[in-house]
């Protein structure tokens, strides 16, 4: 016999390691040989070094892919394991026979470069599809939308409140009335005319001074706002002009499609983090759809100014909200503790400079 032919059959040590009885975790050191192109696994512990533990043809046995860092898998035919850490080794063994094609994820993880750039296009994708493709998305989405949708999740919204945070109001019936007076009549200037809107008298509890509207055309007054007001009945009237804008621009709905189409992007790059868009649509969603864009606040206040001067109450009536909101409150910030209601100095001077518009122009309020 050659030499050649000699080395080729000797014993050669792969790599060490453990090795696993069939199904069993217990753990034996151990090295992995190859013998003539079959692979056997010797104990390595001393009373039992050299031990014969498994042995099998290599068409018989199967190596796990590599995948960066994590042990090596050779299962025999028993269904006997032997674990290794040296995956260079195990790799060196299979490209000597032929077989050095490493696993897809594991070859990402040694391309880097691949990797990164797959990142940045990812992140490039999402960015664009947000910038652009989903304010359209909202847009027909909202377009689309049937009545039922937002009076559902109104509904939702309002029967969670009332059951977590409002009270019943306890402003005298007479109150009530003169203000319900003072809204129907800005509100028959609104699209869709009074009947559309439903004024709704809360104690806010820990919500406190505010006041809100739901997608279906309810709002919210909570006796602390009609309290803060001090007995100025424009000012809640333009409190509730504002709120009747945020209905006519459908900002509510903008606002819950907006973030249904983010869960969306979140869900396409990372998969499922989880359910929960019928909780959105119902309970959730009319929750988050009270916090809205600056743009839409702006829209809401010019709005609000239109719906005043057209039902001959003081179009500035707004601005003494946020004059409220700086000295009773102390509010000198671009945000408020009314998170639906942020109120600045530079919201107040917008609403004074668009009644002044107005007036100058004698524009025709829309209506």
């Amino acid at each position: 016999m050659s030499m050649d032919s000699t080395l080729a059959s000797d014993p050669q040590t792969i790599a060490t390691g453990v090795w696993h009885p069939p199904h069993s975790s217990r753990e034996v050191p151990s090295r992995l040989m190859d013998i003539g192109g079959s692979l056997m696994v010797l104990s390595s512990e001393e009373d039992e070094e050299d031990k014969r533990l498994a042995w099998g043809i290599r068409s018989d046995i199967e190596v796990s892919p590599r995948v960066g860092s994590i042990p090596r898998r050779i299962v025999f035919g028993n269904e006997s394991v032997f674990e290794t850490c040296d995956n260079d080794a195990v790799d060196a063994y299979l490209r000597s026979r032929g077989e050095g094609r490493s696993g897809f994820v594991h070859g990402l993880e040694i391309v880097r470069p691949r990797l990164i750039a797959f990142a940045l296009a990812t992140i490039v994708l999402a960015s664009v599809i947000y910038r652009y493709a989903l304010p359209i998305l909202v847009e027909i989405a909202v377009l689309a939308t049937p009545p039922v949708v937002p009076e559902m999740m109104s509904a939702g919204t309002l029967k969670t409140l009332d059951q977590v945070t409002f009270g019943p109001s306890k402003l005298p019936a007479a109150q009530q009335t003169e203000i319900r007076n003072d809204f129907a009549t800005i509100a028959a200037n609104a699209e869709g005319g009074a009947g559309r809107y439903h004024l709704n008298f809360r104690d806010g509890g820990l919500i406190g001074p505010n006041a809100f509207a739901l997608p279906d055309g309810n709002l919210v007054l909570t006796d602390q706002l009609v309290e803060l007001a001090g007995g100025d009945k424009e000012l809640i009237a333009a409190v509730l002009g504002h709120e009747i804008g945020h209905v006519e621009y459908r900002h509510s709905l903008r606002q819950l499609y907006r973030a249904a189409g983010v869960a969306g992007l979140v869900l396409l790059i990372a998969g499922d983090v989880g359910s929960g868009i019928q909780d959105l649509l119902t309970q959730g969603g009319g929750l988050l759809a009270l916090s809205y864009s600056r743009e839409a606040e702006a829209q809401a206040d010019r709005r609000s100014v239109e719906l005043m001067q057209a039902a001959g109450m003081d179009p500035t009536a707004l601005s003494r909200f946020f004059d409220i909101l700086e000295t009773k409150l102390g509010n000198h910030s671009s945000t408020s503790m009314l998170s639906t209601h942020p109120g600045t100095p530079e919201r107040k001077q917008a609403i004074l400079g668009y009644a002044r518009e107005l007036k100058e122009k004698g524009t025709k309020p829309k209506g």
